[in-house]
């Protein structure tokens, strides 16, 4: 029954006796599949019990969707078996062993904008030039470092500027030591030293989870395999799904050495290879098979479907960019009265700057569209400030949530009265919190700000008293009201402040609908939504809208699929981006991410670049990408320009 309709690899990848497996998963090969009836198998043939089973994903949105499948073919609910991310899943751990981990009991998740600020203001508290040590340069030199498991003093100073930002990593550690929050990294790094250093914990989860399943394997860093390696241990059984060809993350700290060397780790481990692809024509395949066979030391696979060849690829050579924008518009509007809807087309392209002649183009001719990737819900500023109130009076340490809020609504506090608070804090290693009650008792402030102050902290005192015996949704309700941010938001006029309203609303409606899907029975409700809603915020959206063209970035467009598709700026320098054409392997990154791009197209399959293109203020002229050399003539139909542009 759980075998009968998959393929005989999806089958083998299924019903494979108890042990270590890679999972090679091409494109479309259905390996979201494979993972499910995997888990069923597991439980129905294997009699491991749902308990002992950990599943690791990519996105919230994956995980949810694992669940749904697993439950429906069980016919019965799976809630004790653990299905999450990295963050989520270690986040669910460190509640429970909050002290083990040496953190508070009500502990806040910073997300990257706060991350950000708390940084930026242990540089100040430092005295250094931001222009010489940018924030997010700093950003960018810690979260690297966590990512590759290291602490402060683990970091090599390679150099004068390196020792500095090093100094700033300490810092930032201390001040967010100091206002009891973490930052998304360490949920993974904190997890890890966990379990690393506590042998009994470490025992007790190896125990547990007897096998481990984890998608997208490929996108997994040095600390999220550490994090496996260690769960998995000498006794239990890991089976990773991925997809070497589909490694396109290596710039933020993914590490295509993981999947490559994972027989190596775990030997005897099984490779399976899933090739027969569900999505594509056999055209589109042929040609991205090509294309990924120039990349060196792939584990190996070929794309093949039942389908038909379907269409050859068409490679439109456009006189400039406006011109390839009015090629691709035409096209739409060519196959929009053909078989398609708008919603199945796609405009893929490597750099975000690409868009605005495209959008031009599609603005002139009435087409509407959609940018993916645009604000998601839980970082827009009202939300933000919502949950920021929510977090000051879950925990008064949270610094960053205190600054967001001090003034917001205005109440007549100033910067100059924040940067004493913040200055007092920092002198004497205490909160921000802490520092306004001292520095009230000293009477330091000006009879107007006091007023001002000692409002905000009674205001919080108040409603953290009020709301305590309150149900979830009716806590936020009541936050909403009281704060004044519903008053404060119904003062802006016209649509965005009606927007800003009904997405406060729509926060009251979250907290109920949390509620009822259920909430961590050893946390507080207002704990546990406050995490989900920082974990939610770090997801790319991916909404269903109205039928419209799609566009986004090549990195975007990964685990999506369209009929047809786009891929525009295909020559050197754009694509493959010129950062990126010294580096063989960074070159490879690139060949990836063509690869990706053409196996996100269905049915159809344009590719464009233009001979003379504006960039960086100037025109340039380009070759053709090295990319569309490197697929075969005869499945390619060539169209060049047309002599006046329009």
């Amino acid at each position: 029954m759980i075998l009968n309709s998959l393929n005989n690899a999806q089958r083998e990848a299924v019903s494979a006796p108890l042990g270590h497996q890679l999972v090679l998963a091409g494109a479309g090969s259905g390996k979201t599949r494979v993972l499910t009836h995997r888990i069923v198998w597991l439980i129905e043939k294997e009699k491991i019990s749902p308990f002992n089973i950990l599943a690791v994903t990519f996105t919230n949105k994956a995980a949810h969707e694992m669940r749904t499948r697993i439950e429906s073919l069980l016919q019965v609910p799976a809630k004790t078996m653990w299905i999450g991310t990295f963050h989520g899943l270690s986040h669910r751990l460190l509640r429970s062993h909050w002290q083990e981990a040496s953190l508070p009991q009500s502990f806040q998740i910073l997300d990257s904008d706060d991350q950000y600020r708390m940084i930026r203001r242990v540089i100040h508290a430092l005295n250094l030039d931001e222009d010489r040590f940018p924030p997010k340069e700093a950003q960018w030199f810690i979260n690297a470092q966590k990512e590759e498991c290291k602490e402060p003093h683990q970091v090599e100073p390679r150099d004068i500027a390196a020792q500095t930002f090093i100094r700033i990593y300490q810092a930032y550690q201390e001040a967010c030591q100091r206002a009891g929050v973490i930052d998304f990294t360490d949920l993974i790094m904190k997890t890890y030293k966990l379990l690393q250093t506590n042998a009994e914990l470490r025992s007790h989860y190896q125990a547990r989870f007897r096998c481990l399943l984890v998608d997208e394997f490929q996108d997994t860093n040095t600390l999220q395999y550490a994090w496996l390696k260690l769960l998995t241990g000498d006794n239990n059984f890991i089976m990773i799904v991925g997809d070497d060809d589909q490694s396109i993350y290596g710039w933020r700290g993914a590490k295509i050495e993981n999947i490559q060397r994972f027989s190596k780790d775990f030997p005897g481990a099984k490779t399976i290879r899933l090739e027969q692809n569900y999505r594509s024509t056999g055209t589109i395949l042929k040609a991205a098979n090509e294309l990924i066979a120039q990349n060196a030391g792939r584990l190996g696979k070929n794309l093949w479907t039942e389908g038909k060849d379907g269409d050859p690829i068409t490679v439109y050579a456009a006189f400039n960019e406006t011109d390839e924008a009015f090629f691709i518009v035409n096209r739409i509007r060519e196959l929009r009265n053909g078989e398609f809807n708008l919603r199945e087309m796609a405009i893929l392209y490597r750099s975000n700057a690409q868009s605005r002649v495209i959008e031009e183009a599609l603005m002139q001719f009435g087409i509407p569209y959609r940018v993916y990737g645009g604000l998601r819900y839980f970082d827009r500023q009202e939300i933000k400030d919502a949950l920021a109130y929510l977090r000051l009076i879950a925990n008064q340490s949270d610094d960053p949530a205190f600054e967001r809020i001090v003034n917001t609504p205005t109440r007549g506090i100033g910067d100059r009265t924040v940067t004493a608070i913040r200055d007092h804090a920092r002198a004497a290693a205490m909160t921000m919190w802490e520092a306004l009650t001292q520095l009230l008792q000293q009477k330091f402030f000006s009879a107007r700000t006091e007023v001002a102050l000692q409002s905000f902290v009674n205001l919080i005192n108040t409603m953290k008293e009020r709301t305590l015996a309150l149900e979830l949704h009716k806590q936020v309700e009541h936050v909403l009201s009281a704060s004044g941010l519903m008053d404060h938001y119904r003062k802006e006029k016209g649509e965005k402040g009606l927007t800003r309203l009904e997405n406060l609303e729509e926060l009251v409606n979250a907290a109920h609908q949390f509620t009822q899907e259920g909430v961590a029975d050893d946390m507080p409700p207002i704990a546990a939504f406050l995490a989900y809603a920082a974990l939610e915020s770090s997801e790319e959206q991916a909404d269903v809208y109205d039928d419209c063209v799609q566009l986004m970035t090549l990195h975007s467009a990964k685990g999506l699929e369209f009929p047809v598709v786009f891929l525009a700026g295909c020559e050197e320098e754009l694509f493959p981006h010129y950062l990126c054409m010294n580096d063989p392997k960074s070159l490879e990154e690139e060949r990836r991410l063509c690869y990706v791009g053409m196996t996100r197209a269905m049915k159809r399959l344009f590719m464009t670049y233009a001979e003379v293109r504006r960039m960086h203020g100037k025109e340039s002229y380009h070759r053709p990408s090295r990319f569309l050399h490197e697929i075969p003539v005869e499945l390619i139909r060539e169209i060049r320009f047309r002599t006046k542009v329009t």
